[in-house]
């Protein structure tokens, strides 16, 4: 689906979808419990979908108890128990899927194909692979990470990963470990990245009753026997998400967000810290968070924690006086498409001034772009920032495969129209 856009600035008020991060971990929680849950305030979204599809195939129930406003409850029937035979798990194409249930389908015994579509065929599993050797259990796989077929049964011990390829790694095997009938021991072999999302594992774990010993970053104590609480477990609002909106909000309309918690542990929650650098106006009210239009300009900002905010400031550098330099994101070159390479194309080809490095980009502002046509690269993220960047286009802007939001944010489109946006379906 190609979307024309009318250049018009955004404003209004919106509540921000569920946390995609906070909401694979909600779910997969309930599902390794023995007994129901319910995981409340659920965003819909193809990448969870893929996590409930593979958990119904481990054997757990998940079923839509309420859909209101856009927003699900989920009742999710768990208590994953070892199996015979063999299944295939189809992970869409999402990368916290995979990453985070191969560990959990290691807990059942069976032989597990795991597939995938897009490009998370080609995003690295080797983390797992080399626990793989080292733990003696069996795997085949062709020349792509998927598909991967794994049979055999984790063990209590100590378990290394590099902390640079993906905090997800860490992830999976956090909420598997605890149910070994032995004690853990998680180390990084490196210094890690993203360790806000470990810290979103870890908070989410001591919700559902799982209780990890962190002895500082990257080295984390798993008890073993554990057992997963029954609950019930709201989904918080996504930082991540929320910072498109912030963005369009700086450089279009006001715009107020609704449904942010102020005591989250989202590393994607520096977003507000980063535009305030830049001297952007944001404005605080219990859980409500309003951006206000505003001059920026450009600073140095090291994404090494908070990686899918590249696209979002990538705009705002774009629209702020002076050079903005993004560091440390040379991981998004490994996401749906590479983010680096892709917005540096986009942006420039209706007028920006955007060069990439390494790990990151350098942005020389300008006031207004051109309009045109431009990628989504399939990738959520990229659609969703060149939405943004079309309030100070000049012309109307075309995005070729804006349907690409469908794999995080499904309602984005109407959202944009809620708040002012105008798209039309090209013919």
């Amino acid at each position: 689906m190609n979307l024309v856009l009318t250049p018009k600035k955004l404003s209004g008020i919106l509540a921000v979808p569920s946390s995609k991060s906070a909401g694979h971990r909600e779910l997969i929680c309930a599902a390794l419990a023995d007994g129901k849950s319910l995981v409340k305030n659920i965003t819909p979204s193809e990448d969870l979908e893929a996590t409930c599809r593979v958990l119904q195939a481990f054997g757990a129930t998940v079923e839509t108890v309420s859909h209101e406003d856009g927003r699900l409850t989920v009742a999710v029937t768990g208590g994953l128990r070892p199996q015979t035979g063999s299944l295939r798990a189809d992970c869409g194409e999402s990368g916290s899927t995979v990453r985070f249930l191969i560990p959990v389908g290691l807990l059942t015994g069976m032989k597990i194909t795991y597939t995938g579509r897009g490009r998370l065929p080609e995003r690295p599993l080797d983390p797992f692979l080399n626990i793989f050797d080292n733990k003696k259990i069996a795997y085949t796989k062709g020349k792509d990470s998927l598909p991967l077929t794994v049979k055999g049964r984790l063990k209590g011990g100590i378990y290394e990963l590099p902390g640079n390829v993906s905090s997800q790694f860490f992830t999976g095997l956090l909420m598997a470990l605890p149910l070994l009938p032995d004690d853990s021991v998680l180390q990084s072999t490196t210094v890690v990245e993203s360790e806000s999302y470990i810290n979103i594992t870890l908070d989410c774990l001591r919700r559902h009753g799982i209780y990890v010993e962190k002895e500082r970053d990257g080295l984390y104590l798993i008890r073993g026997r554990q057992a997963y609480r029954t609950g019930e477990y709201p989904v918080e609002g996504d930082f991540s998400q929320a910072a498109f909106w912030l963005v369009g909000g700086i450089i279009g309309d006001t715009v107020e967000l609704k449904g942010l918690s102020n005591n989250s542990t989202q590393g994607d929650r520096t977003v507000v810290s980063f535009i305030e650098s830049m001297r952007g106006r944001i404005e605080r009210s219990g859980s409500v968070l309003r951006a206000v239009p505003s001059r920026t300009t450009g600073l140095t900002i090291d994404v090494k924690d908070c990686p899918d905010l590249v696209p979002a400031l990538a705009v705002l550098g774009t629209f702020s006086q002076g050079i903005t330099r993004i560091v440390n994101g040379a991981r998004v070159r490994l996401k749906e498409c590479d983010r680096i390479h892709a917005m540096t194309h986009e942006l420039n080809s209706i007028g920006a001034k955007v060069r990439e490095t390494g790990d990151g980009l350098i942005i020389e502002g300008v006031s207004s772009l051109t309009g045109g046509r431009v990628q989504a690269w399939n990738d959520h993220r990229i659609a969703m920032a060149l939405a943004m960047a079309s309030q100070r286009c000049t012309g109307k802007l075309t995005i070729e495969g804006a349907e690409c939001v469908r794999k995080s944010y499904p309602s984005f489109w109407q959202d944009f129209a809620h708040m002012g946006g105008i798209a039309v379906e090209e013919t």
